[in-house]
């Protein structure tokens, strides 16, 4: 029984930390908001330009994720030295979008846990 515990332990110590990236880190809305409103940063939303037009966080600009050469050319126009802020309706396609993003060299990318749903403004 002992045996059975330290190796299940030791799966999820090494499988669980499997899903934690250093470059990209999920805030709770509150964290979000907070650094959002702290500053100029570099805040993308990723929904469709219908989505967005329903509302959006101020200051973001809308790379639809879905219109794939016009979301990696609006990117490319970002600096990749600075924080980028990303969010999407309920966090799935932020969450594609930062990997997306790390792939392309930037380095503090910081998602909307459970995306704009979630967030109060």
């Amino acid at each position: 029984m002992n045996k059975i515990l330290i190796i299940m332990s030791l799966f999820t110590t090494l499988f669980g930390k499997a899903q934690e990236d250093e470059n990209i880190k999920v805030l709770a809305p509150s964290e979000y908001e907070s650094a959002v409103c702290a500053g100029e940063v570099q805040l993308v939303d990723v929904r469709t330009p219908g989505e967005f037009n329903q509302g959006a966080i101020e200051n973001a600009q809308n790379l639809d994720f879905f219109n794939q050469k016009a979301f990696l050319a609006g990117l490319e126009k970002l600096d990749k030295n600075k924080p980028v802020y990303v969010y999407c309706k309920s966090g799935g396609r932020s969450q594609k979008a930062a990997q997306i993003m790390k792939k392309m060299g930037f380095s503090r990318i910081f998602d909307l846990e459970g995306g704009f749903s979630n967030y109060k403004f």
